[in-house]
């Protein structure tokens, strides 16, 4: 946490402070001059009081493999691609922006295409003529193989063969796509062993810390979005996304959607969960103020009136049924069923020794507790609503995970612990439970817009894939519990070496830091993740679009002569 503050300081503080600064520093980061309107975008961020005016690496890591084709081809394909189902087209025309295309069959009525139309509107007339291809789904759509992101000029790429239908049809899948995206010499694209690896049964070996050592506390250091499936492809039954019904595309095109995982190629944009237009996004929804927020002071839950309790209500989502059977691997489905209060088992926590004379550098040892009981005590987690098939059908889910009635999202602020699930896609709920000032635990695989601007133990508590140091997360901030203190004082324990900054950190005690995630976590969505820092991320990108759009990209670039 010392270290995440020292680095999220130091971040702002190296901010460009002028539009010379930030030319200097554009020409430092990616070698070339800035794009054509920067002068006009430094401006906008300069009235509106963007805090990261240098840190846009993510556009340009989406944006470099388009770089190797010429204009023609980059107007092609964005036109080629707004013709596939579930990609909506979005253009500006003569300095206003405008749907060009919907696709209404996919049942997203073009939400995602709106929603970035109207992060444009402040800045639409700055913008030359252009076409944005939008991805309709939650779900990333690029994955490119392998031979054809290393040799790009290969072969002619169009959209023919078979992808004129949204979903796989019994026609591959995301996960045949995906470990077509590998390098060669990898164990994915090794066809036998990617459906007999050894450890295929057993995910977890690739999940993070399936349980502490009983040697030492083991976190993670930031939400684990780059693991390598390519190399373990037995890893990728434990994740939902692979299973995907909606189809992927096998070619470079310019798709702009909400998040990617690793290995898609997708162009990162603001979700429109963001933008406060849905109560089940929203944190303060107000119905009769056309959705605007109402005023969040007024909503607030003292922290010493929440409850001590990691809480998550969602749906069983969290991967389609392509192919079908794999549901009790997906990432909702094993959190429900290692928090059930009938989980078999035990779990080792490491926690202060409580009869340590000096509680800011205590000794601590490791304690032995049957999962149920812990779990009764720390974890109040449910399914509201089944949505896919399950092994064994519905009966076999309601007996292996526990439902519970929705509980609005205003609500679930009375709780210390909010833990952010991927669904099938990225959640789109994270920016409202940052909102709460409860702390935020985040596990995830996906890359958004907003992943380089958030630092991981500042304003949020980063959980790994298997999610077992939850129990030690807990018992850090929170303290062991009474089921943790039984077992601690009539059962034989580990002892650990103290570590010296156990619970020092800035002088507070445990529970204060953990208050102090959960404001850190409210002031960066006050101050970095609004609207119009939504809005100053899009124009940049607009602008870098535009030059790979035009025919004469030298032209495009931003004249820094009058400087």
């Amino acid at each position: 946490m010392a270290d995440a503050e020292e680095k999220f300081r130091n971040k702002l503080a190296r901010q460009s402070r002028t539009l010379e600064d930030a030319v200097v520093e554009y020409r430092r980061r990616y070698g070339r001059e800035p794009p054509k309107g920067f002068g006009e975008w430094w401006q906008f961020v300069q009235e509106h009081d963007v805090k990261l005016v240098d840190e846009f690496d993510a556009i340009h890591e989406d944006l470099a493999p388009f770089w190797n084709m010429s204009a023609a081809e980059f107007r092609n394909r964005a036109f080629e691609v707004g013709r596939l189902p579930s990609i909506d087209l979005v253009r500006i025309i003569d300095g206003r922006v405008e749907t060009a295309s919907v696709d209404t069959s996919s049942g997203e009525h073009g939400k995602r295409a709106f929603g970035f139309m109207s992060l444009l509107k402040k800045f639409e007339h700055t913008l030359p003529n252009m076409y944005f291809p939008v991805n309709a789904k939650a779900e990333g759509r690029v994955l490119v193989p392998w031979e054809h992101q290393a040799f790009p000029n290969m072969t002619v790429h169009n959209s023919s063969g078979g992808m004129t239908t949204p979903d796989w049809k019994g026609k591959g899948s995301v996960w045949e796509s995906y470990r077509r995206s590998c390098p060669p010499y990898t164990e994915a694209r090794r066809l036998y062993s990617s459906y007999r690896n050894p450890n295929a049964g057993n995910p977890k070996v690739f999940l993070g810390p399936a349980q502490a050592p009983q040697n030492e506390l083991t976190f993670v250091a930031n939400v684990e979005d780059s693991f390598d499936y390519c190399s373990h492809p037995g890893a990728h039954v434990s994740q939902g996304h692979f299973f995907s019904d909606w189809r992927t595309i096998p070619v470079l095109y310019p798709v702009l959607s909400p998040a990617k995982a690793v290995g898609f190629l997708d162009i990162r944009i603001p979700s429109n969960y963001y933008l406060g237009l849905k109560k089940t996004y929203t944190y303060g929804f107000d119905a009769n103020n056309e959705g605007h927020p109402k005023d969040v002071d007024d909503m607030e839950v003292p922290w010493e009136e929440k409850k001590d309790l990691i809480f998550w209500r969602g749906a069983s989502t969290g991967g389609g049924s392509t192919p079908p059977g794999f549901a009790a691997n997906y990432h909702r489905h094993r959190f429900l069923r290692m928090t059930h209060h009938d989980a078999l088992g035990n779990r080792t926590i490491i926690h202060a020794d409580p009869s340590s004379s000096n509680p800011h550098s205590p000794r601590f040892i490791a304690t032995t507790v049957p999962a149920r009981t812990l779990n009764g005590e720390i974890m109040d987690a449910a399914f509201v609503s089944s949505t896919n098939s399950y092994p064994g059908g519905e009966e076999a889910l309601r007996k292996h995970h526990r439902f519970a009635p929705v509980v609005p999202l205003g609500e679930h602020w009375a709780y210390k612990y909010l833990i952010d699930l991927d669904g099938m896609g990225y959640s789109g709920r994270f920016m409202a439970l940052l909102a709460s000032e409860s702390a935020v635990l985040k596990s995830t695989v996906w890359r958004e817009y907003l992943t380089d601007w958030l630092q991981p133990w500042l304003h949020y508590i980063p959980v790994s894939a298997s999610y077992a140091e939850l129990y030690n997360i807990h018992a850090y901030f929170s303290g062991p519990t009474a089921s943790t203190l039984q077992a601690a004082a009539t059962k034989p324990n580990l002892a650990i070496s103290s570590s010296g900054h156990a619970h020092a950190h800035l002088g507070l005690g445990a529970d204060e830091e953990l208050q102090r995630i959960a404001r850190a976590g409210r002031q960066w969505k006050r101050t970095i993740g609004r609207v119009e820092d939504m809005e100053a991320y899009v124009y940049r990108l607009c602008l870098e679009y535009a030059r790979l759009w035009a025919d004469d990209r030298d032209s495009m670039d931003f004249d820094s002569l009058g400087l």
